[in-house]
């Protein structure tokens, strides 16, 4: 059995330990269980014989999912659901001080711990918990990690931020030593984790709302470095700037990835199928290897690195690592294939930073179509004004935008950016653009505007993905 300590603050000065041990479980309550990260961390728990419990601001697949294992779930969110019987209170950072469970918890003295807490007190009693962190890539790479450990029959523990379609869902339950997980930022999330094994994907400006500016963002990477034990490892992307600066005086051994031989894994001899879809020549310090992946652009071949380089590091030999990653063929909402209306393809893609919005366009430029559409939906109102030139640089790739309201997510619009001002921005590079207020007229004008042969790419990190599955009737 594994034990778990968790650490809170109650309500008075002074700071009090509470462990909870999976021997005794307790029942946890998760205050915005319907989150994907959070959902999987109450079927972890509840796996274990805990009793949980939870809310949520609307139903969803995973509130249902977790409804179906017995979790109970209350839509909406009220005092009235925190019962006396709750031993423990776990939250995100969207939960504000007013939020009425919150301020119950709270009266109550019912101990508390944050989402991120959390998923670090359960990584330590892993002996090797991996963590994915960077700006992008996340859920693609802790993906490819998790589909390698499992295809090499090492049965991991596994929580990502995406719906993965060999587990058939954001969790997997295993019962061995591995444990994967992404690693976000956002409030320095990843601070509380203990990874074993860490990956730094890239490092750039996102979060502005939260973060200062980029030296503070370098500071949270340096310090997520910092967490590494001696006998432990970092995976980083040699390209980063200033990669000394983050690690040298780091205790545990080193790996870096990149394009070229300057790095300790680099690839060569690129070359793309009709679906944008790399095979290359892996080179490393365990040999060289051909390589072909199962999901598309040069983006991805820079996340096959890492996966590798973390498989290499985890004793996995080399022709399972190379048939998982064949095999993988993405997470939802990741360059997703959702079908075709008139001969027009239909894909479906979060991107929703400019370096990400440049990597899926580059990929899709690869692709064979006539005419390239993109209905993009700007998510949040601090990272659109952020990045406004920089969004309209990366979409300017596409030969059409379309552009739906910006998705608020836990913002309010206090600074006065729209949609608006982005097709301004895009209109003077001479861009073909359009903006519509609702989804019902964007529809309607890729309807009437999309010919056969067109690619329709949904992007976005809000709920966009419902354009192009109401035109094909899903």
């Amino acid at each position: 059995m594994i034990c778990v300590y968790l650490h809170f603050s109650q309500n008075t000065s002074k700071q009090h330990m509470y462990q909870v041990d999976f021997n005794k479980p307790i029942h946890v309550f998760f205050c915005g269980i319907g989150g994907i990260s959070m959902s999987g961390l109450a079927e972890i728990l509840h796996s274990r014989g805990f009793r949980i419990s939870g809310s949520d601001m609307k139903a969803s697949e995973l509130t249902r999912h977790l409804e179906e294992k017995g979790i109970t779930v209350n839509i909406g969110q009220k005092a009235s659901n925190i019962t006396d019987d709750i031993d423990l209170f776990v939250y995100t950072a969207a939960i504000h001080s007013d939020n009425p469970e919150w301020v119950t918890m709270q009266s109550k003295n019912i101990p508390s711990l944050s989402r991120a807490e959390l998923l670090g007190e359960i990584m330590r009693n892993f002996e090797l918990p991996i963590a994915v962190s960077g700006t992008h890539g996340k859920t693609t790479t802790t993906s490819m990690i998790s589909e390698i450990l499992m295809g090499a029959d090492l049965d991991p523990t596994i929580t990502v931020g995406g719906i993965l379609k060999s587990i058939e869902g954001n969790i997997r339950i295993g019962h061995s030593d591995y444990f994967v997980t992404e690693a976000c930022e956002y409030t320095n999330s990843f601070l509380s984790f203990f990874p074993k094994i860490a990956l730094i994907l890239n490092i750039e400006e996102d979060h502005m709302d939260f973060f200062k500016d980029i030296d503070d963002i370098r500071n949270s990477f340096s310090r997520f470095a910092a967490l590494l034990p001696k006998d432990g490892a970092l995976i980083i992307n040699g390209e980063i700037d200033n990669i000394d600066a983050i690690c040298s005086n780091l205790p545990c051994k080193i790996y870096t990835y990149g394009p070229d031989s300057r790095f300790d894994y680099y690839p060569s001899d690129i070359v793309f199928d009709d679906f944008s879809r790399a095979t290359y020549t892996l080179h490393s310090p365990n040999g060289e290897s051909c390589v072909t992946l199962g999901v598309p652009g040069m983006h991805n071949v820079s996340n096959s690195l890492a996966a590798i380089c973390c498989a290499d590091i985890c004793n996995v030999g080399r022709e399972a690592a190379i048939a998982a990653l064949k095999g993988f063929n993405g997470t939802d909402r990741r360059f997703e294939y959702k079908g075709k209306i008139g001969e027009v393809t239909i894909i479906d893609d979060y991107a929703h930073h400019p370096t990400e919005i440049l990597s899926t366009l580059n990929a899709a430029k690869k692709c064979s179509y006539n005419k390239l559409w993109v209905v993009f939906q700007p998510h949040t109102y601090t990272r659109t004004k952020a990045f406004l030139s920089q969004f309209a640089d990366a979409l300017s790739l596409a030969d059409g935008v379309i552009l739906a309201d910006i998705y608020a997510a836990r913002e309010k619009n206090t600074i006065g950016i729209t949609s608006r001002d982005l097709q301004d921005m895009l209109i003077k590079l001479g861009k073909e653009c359009y903006y519509f207020p609702t989804f019902d007229e964007i529809e309607n004008f890729c309807l009437k505007n999309c010919a056969p042969g067109d690619m329709l790419i949904t992007m976005g990190a809000g709920d966009i993905v419902k354009i192009g599955e109401s035109l094909l009737g899903l």
